[in-house]
Formats: C-alpha cells, structure tokens, sequence
C-alpha cells in the first residue's frame, strides 16, 4: 500500500495546506484528501508541483508499506473510522 506523508512535509517546511496550495495552484479540497490519504490516484505534473514547493523528492511525500503494517498507521486508522 502507498501512504502519503504530505503532513509530514509540511510540518518540517513549517508550511500551512493553505500556503502549500496556494504556491501549487491545487485546491485546498484536493490537497486535503491527498493529505488524507483518500487520493485514489496522483498525477506526476501535480507531484511534481508539490516536491518543487516542498524542495523534496517523490519519496519523501510516498511511501510503500507492506500490507501488515496498515493497520499500525495513524492517518489510516483515522480514515476508516
């Protein structure tokens, strides 16, 4: 499975979702279910956009975790609730 740690790079850039989307030109909505891990698919262009903003590489945003550790993930916990 693929986490995305869009959180985690903002808060070491001390970068609001609002600062993030104004300088990517993505929607608050549509960066907030990227956030949230709810995004079903990511386009490069859009990925692209935010390691340029974020001054980071692709990796630093996804990352892949076997299946087993899905339950042990604080924002997939919050999301199936």
């Amino acid at each position: 499975m693929i986490v995305v740690n869009l959180d985690v790079m903002l808060a070491r850039r001390k970068m609001r979702l609002t600062d993030l989307s104004a300088a990517v030109d993505i929607s608050l909505a549509n960066l907030s279910i990227l956030k949230t891990g709810r995004a079903r698919a990511v386009r490069f262009s859009t990925l692209e956009s935010l390691c340029r903003a974020l001054d980071c590489q692709p990796g630093d945003i996804l990352e892949y975790q076997p299946e087993e550790e899905k339950e042990q993930h604080p924002v997939l916990r919050a999301v199936r609730r």
